[in-house]
């Protein structure tokens, strides 16, 4: 005959086999994870995406892009724009050119400006480029895109921008910015910032050339 003692000692031997047998149950519908919720996701795992690279690393990143005042024209006329930090001109006054450390990306301006149209600039400066394998991309609103390849540097892309200041009827300034076809978004960044950045100033006189 059992004691109580005996009794109560098998009572708990009996609910601990029930226990293993539900754990047991648990481990084989979860996959062999107890923790595992109703829609698949473990309890304490969280997943997250790797962080996003750009696609072309070597590129001219616009968001990279930090820019500084540059000065140039001439004294009677000065003229400013806003160019990428560290591209540095060999010379100033109406046509300066601003280069990139590596020599890749630069940017230009053509401040003695014109009295012909933008849009009749677009199509001299179409006809007038003697590169390889030259390609027109677009033409509009005062802009030539276009891209060629370059016997010492390979592939290279220009957008050349004429701005006029009388409503289109001549031209004040030229901006040119050069560097590789898979540097466009880049390109454009420094092409826009430079127009929009650019001061002029109020002419007494029209002393344009033709």
């Amino acid at each position: 005959m059992l004691t109580p003692r005996h009794q109560a000692l098998l009572m708990t031997l009996a609910g601990m086999t029930v226990g293993v047998a539900v754990f047991g149950a648990v481990l084989a519908i979860n996959g062999g994870n107890p923790f595992a919720t109703d829609n698949n996701t473990s309890v304490g795992i969280v997943s997250s995406a790797p962080p996003s690279t750009p696609a072309c690393p070597s590129c001219l990143q616009p968001g990279a892009l930090q820019y500084v005042v540059q000065n140039f024209g001439t004294d009677d006329d000065p003229v400013s724009a806003e160019v990428p930090t560290g591209w540095k001109s060999a010379q100033d006054g109406t046509r300066p050119k601003f280069l990139d450390p590596t020599g890749v990306w630069q940017v230009r301006f053509d401040t003695r400006g014109s009295k012909q149209t933008p849009d009749q600039l677009v199509a001299g400066r179409e006809h007038s480029i003697d590169e390889r394998n030259l390609k027109v991309l677009s033409r509009d609103n005062g802009t030539l895109v276009y891209t060629y390849t370059d016997q010492a540097r390979g592939p290279r892309m220009g957008l050349s921008r004429w701005i006029s200041i009388d409503g289109g009827k001549t031209s004040a300034v030229e901006i040119t910015v050069g560097g590789r076809p898979q540097d466009e978004a880049g390109l454009r960044a420094v092409l826009q910032h430079a127009t929009d950045t650019l001061k002029l100033p109020v002419a007494s006189g029209d002393t344009r050339p033709n």
